[in-house]
């Protein structure tokens, strides 16, 4: 922890927007007597990482309009004030007519002032499982058809600005899919799937590496075929293969139960994600989800007419905060599951995710109680509450 006061870039030896310290800054604890007053504790934490969110504060990434790129623009401006210091804009399945008209709008861009970072798109469905669709429209599910990862340009169109794509494992050629999208640098996420255990285990090893939303839109637990969950444990997994697995922590989409199981069954591969959408930082009332209708209803969204959840209200900080809660695991484990974990994901835990030496300076002061009093990125402050300014 440390006092707000001492929370500035000569602190840290910033330069040119990196961590010049040497010394292990990750968590440590100080505390510094302020002359005048008692700052009280600080905790300078690796800014958040959220590599789903579909939106939020009325805009839906999913939506061809003619300038995508503001829109991104303002969540990235607003989401500052969650921690978050970089983010994968997130579409769920669409037409092909709106990837190829939405994908080249939103390129990889470095946070600064103007926002949050932009590591790439995180590209959530078509080829997903018609059974496990969630809020996904049916109308738009595909599979792979005879040409395979063919099929999946055309769909999408060229891929220079994805970073993530989810899928069903169970879709017949899927495997070559898989291998084809790592081979190009994508992270492959299993998710919206009735795969079994075995066929999970065959996606890893042709390259998948992350899990979309554990518990939420897969087969549920069971003892003799655990199905997508029992990756976490798995014992046949290629040798050195870390699986990773989002999880919506807002109170709603996972039982605190399950949130335990998961954290103590891998809390090395545990990452929050908070699956926001475009309802986030606003009130009840219906909203849109790419090619639907959304209703929220006080901490919930549904698909409109229906009580099937879409996605989540909850903030990144939130998450944190209820994660830590409802876990009891130490608030480090808690702040690495939104930094350290998502940059291991995207194999960017050098610059991102860590307050090592060589690091990017993208930092977030916090109080005891976790939540966000500055947020900085490549050493500048981006965003300060107004109880940090007095």
């Amino acid at each position: 922890m440390i006092a707000a006061r001492s929370v500035r870039r000569e602190d840290l030896w910033v330069r040119r927007g990196r961590i010049l310290d040497p010394e292990k800054l990750f968590f440590e604890e100080r505390r510094v007597a302020d002359e005048q007053r008692d700052c009280g504790g600080r905790i300078l934490a690796p800014g958040f990482i959220d590599v789903q969110i579909n939106g939020g504060f009325g805009v839906d990434f999913s939506l061809a309009t003619e300038d995508v790129g503001s829109g991104v623009d303002l969540v990235a401006r607003k989401i500052l004030s969650h921690g978050v210091t970089s983010f994968c804009p997130t579409l769920v399945t669409s037409p092909p007519e709106v990837y190829h008209k939405v994908l080249p709008q939103i390129p990889v861009k470095s946070g600064g002032p103007h926002g949050a970072g932009v590591l790439g798109l995180h590209l959530e469905g078509p080829f997903i499982s018609w059974e496990k669709r969630g809020a996904h429209p049916e109308a738009h599910l595909r599979s792979f058809e005879a040409n395979a990862f063919q099929d999946v340009l055309a769909t999408y169109g060229p891929l220079d600005n994805v970073r993530i794509v989810t899928l069903a494992p169970e879709l017949g050629r899927s495997h070559e899919v898989i291998q084809a999208l790592t081979d190009r640098g994508i992270c492959v996420s299993l998710g919206h799937s009735v795969a079994d255990l075995r066929a999970a285990e065959e996606a890893v090893e042709s390259g998948a590496t992350f899990i979309t939303h554990l518990f939420n839109a897969m087969l549920p637990f069971h003892h003799r075929d655990p199905g997508i969950v029992g990756l976490l444990t798995s014992d046949r997994l290629p040798p050195g293969c870390c699986i990773f697995y989002g999880m919506i922590a807002d109170g709603t989409h996972t039982n605190p139960a399950a949130l335990r199981i998961a954290h103590r069954a891998h809390p090395q591969g545990l990452v929050l994600v908070t699956d926001a959408i475009p309802a986030l930082g606003l009130g009840n009332g219906r909203h849109t989800l790419g090619q639907q209708e959304v209703e929220v209803d006080g901490l919930t969204a549904y698909v409109a007419g229906t009580k099937t959840l879409s996605g989540s209200i909850a903030p990144m900080d939130v998450c944190v905060r209820h994660f830590l809660q409802a876990t009891g695991c130490s608030v480090e484990s808690a702040l690495e599951a939104a930094s350290l974990h998502p940059a291991q994901l995207l194999g960017l835990e050098k610059s991102k995710g860590t307050l090592d030496f060589g690091a990017d300076a993208d930092f977030v002061v916090l109080d005891d109680a976790l939540h966000v009093q500055a947020t900085y990125i490549a050493g500048e402050l981006v965003w300060q509450a107004e109880a940090a300014r007095q």
